[in-house]
C-alpha cells in the first residue's frame, strides 16, 4: 500500500505526522468519495511530487472516474481562485472587490459530482493555499447544505497533514541531495 510507503518515508523527527497521516486517512469517518477526493485534491495542492505519486493510485482506485476528475478539477480551479481572491482580499483598495473577476469558473457550477463533495475538496485546497475568503465561502455553502462542523474540520485536518508531510519529505529530499561543505 502506497500509504504505508509514504508513512515509512517520514523521518523520526516528524513521527507525529506519520501517526496523523495514518489517522486522518485510515480512521476517517468521511464517506470514501469525500475522503479520497479530499486526499487527491490536497496531494495535488501540496505541490509535493512524492506525496502525489504515492497517494494518487489509491485515490484513483477509490474514486469513480467522475469523482477522480472532479477532485483534480477542484485542485486546479482553487489554485487559480485562491490566488485571485486572496490577493483581492489582501489589497487595501476596496475597489478591487467591486470589479468583475472575468475568470472562467464553470466547473464550480457543474463539477460532475455532488456539489457538497466538490465544495469540501475546494475548502481543503483553500486551506492549503491560505485563502480566507475562499475558506469562508466554501464553509458557508457546506453549512447551508447541512454539512456539520466535524466533517468540515476533517477535510482541513487532512489538508494540514498532507501539506506537512509534503513539506517534510520535500525538505528531506533536498537535504539528502545536499553536497557536503568542504
Amino acid at each position: 500500500m502506497a500509504l504505508d510507503e509514504l508513512k515509512s518515508a517520514i523521518p523520526d523527527y516528524a513521527k507525529d505526522l506519520k501517526l496523523n497521516l495514518g489517522s486522518v486517512i485510515g480512521n476517517s469517518e468521511l464517506p470514501q468519495q469525500q475522503l479520497w477526493g479530499t486526499v487527491l485534491a490536497c496531494a495535488i495542492a501540496s505541490r509535493s511530487p512524492r506525496v502525489l505519486r504515492e497517494l494518487e493510485p489509491e485515490a484513483k482506485a477509490n474514486l469513480s472516474p467522475e469523482a477522480y476528475q472532479a477532485a483534480k478539477s477542484a485542485a486546479a480551479i482553487m489554485a487559480m481562485n485562491n490566488v485571485f481572491y486572496r490577493t483581492r482580499h489582501l489589497l487595501s483598495d476596496p475597489e478591487y472587490g467591486t470589479m468583475r473577476a472575468g475568470l472562467r469558473m464553470n466547473v464550480i457550477g457543474n463539477p460532475g459530482v455532488e456539489k457538497v463533495d466538490f465544495e469540501l475538496w475546494s475548502l481543503a485546497v483553500s486551506a492549503i493555499n491560505g485563502c480566507g475568503m475562499c475558506l469562508d465561502s466554501h464553509e458557508q455553502v457546506l453549512r447551508k447544505a447541512g454539512v456539520d462542523r466535524d466533517t468540515i474540520q476533517e477535510a482541513f485536518k487532512i489538508a494540514s497533514v498532507i501539506q506537512a508531510v509534503g513539506a517534510t519529505l520535500d525538505a528531506e529530499a533536498v537535504l539528502s541531495d545536499a553536497v557536503p561543505a568542504v
